[in-house]
């Protein structure tokens, strides 16, 4: 039986498939399976899929679309190491990852994640500027709702017994649990990653370094930010009767910071309504991101103000003080 196993939830991503899975076989880590759930792909995904099905340590299984909750959720099923770690079918993982998270998952026996910084690469692959330098130790459940240091769906590397902690099966599902709300079209990893804080006694924990890749799509990003937020809003509503003291202590800073990342989105596709909007509401809903962490919130305020303003232009000057910040 495998020690790991990588779940890479794949729909329509025959244009980087191959690159994802290729970074996954090169592993410095041997003991390992990859399982690739085709979510009902209607491009080449499903032969891309069975041509890596005859290395050994590939596994393809084909569903009828579920969403990347619901295709996590049978990847985590069929998964047989000690360990799972889920690499989106368009991210990376540098060679080293996969041994550096089972080595601090081994050394640390209360984490139920492991989890790495993450660097930006475009629609073609080439490194951004941009990085995802999270806050490693010491997290809380307020870490999570507030910033989720865990970053994205491809950094975090999890113990199986922590997933089958969270595990539930709603009354009309037949063939198996859910770890992942299947419900959730967004938001559906801090989802899971905030319930696990709230009601277990697992711990989470980074290691340093930038071991993913995380490719940013920029069609569709001022749609898709709005249904970002609402399925936030949804997560929040949905955890809230969990712990209603907690919420009530957090909530509206974690609003605001997740406004100001939605915002620091929007400058960055030069969407100037919705950038202005954001920072807006940002800095109206709570200060303590301007307290906390005033480098960044001013550089967000003003280059959103500075968008609106006069246009694109005086916004690449800001947007070079915003890369020199540790994440987007």
């Amino acid at each position: 039986m495998p020690q790991a196993s990588i779940i890479v939830p794949a729909y329509n991503t025959a244009a980087t498939l191959t690159e994802t899975l290729a970074s996954l076989l090169s592993q410095t880590y041997d003991d390992f399976e990859i399982i690739i759930v085709d979510d009902g792909s209607q491009d080449e995904t499903p032969a891309i899929a069975r041509a890596h099905a005859t290395d050994p340590k590939v596994r393809v299984i084909r569903q009828e679309n579920r969403g990347l909750a619901g295709a996590r959720n049978t990847g985590i099923a069929a998964a047989r190491g000690e360990f799972v770690g889920f690499c989106d079918a368009d991210d990376l993982w540098l060679p080293e990852k996969l041994a550096t998270h089972v080595r601090h998952l081994q050394a640390e026996p209360d984490l139920a994640i492991s989890y790495s910084g993450s660097a930006m690469i475009d629609e073609g692959g080439r490194l951004m500027r941009v990085r995802q330098s999270p806050r490693l130790r010491d997290v809380t459940a307020a870490h999570v709702l507030k910033r989720n240091p865990i970053g994205n769906g491809s950094a975090a590397v999890m113990r199986k017994s922590a997933l089958l902690d969270l595990a539930y099966r709603p009354a009309f599902e037949t063939k198996r649990d859910w770890v992942f709300d299947e419900t959730f079209r967004q938001s559906e990893d801090i989802e899971c990653w905030l319930r696990l804080m709230l009601t277990t006694d697992w711990q989470i924990a980074g290691v340093p370094g930038l071991l993913t890749r995380y490719r940013i799509h920029a069609t569709g990003l001022s749609a898709a930010l709005d249904r970002q937020l609402q399925a936030w809003e949804r997560m929040v509503d949905k955890l809230r009767p969990l712990n209603p003291d907690f919420f009530a202590w957090h909530e509206a800073a974690a609003r605001a910071y997740q406004l100001r990342y939605l915002a620091r989105r929007a400058v960055s596709n030069l969407d100037a309504h919705q950038a202005w909007e954001l920072a807006h509401r940002s800095i109206s809903t709570s200060a303590r991101p301007l307290i906390e962490e005033p480098a960044k919130t001013l550089t967000t305020i003003i280059a959103a103000a500075a968008l609106r303003a006069v246009g694109p232009a005086p916004v690449v000057q800001a947007g070079r003080l915003m890369r020199r910040q540790t994440s987007i």
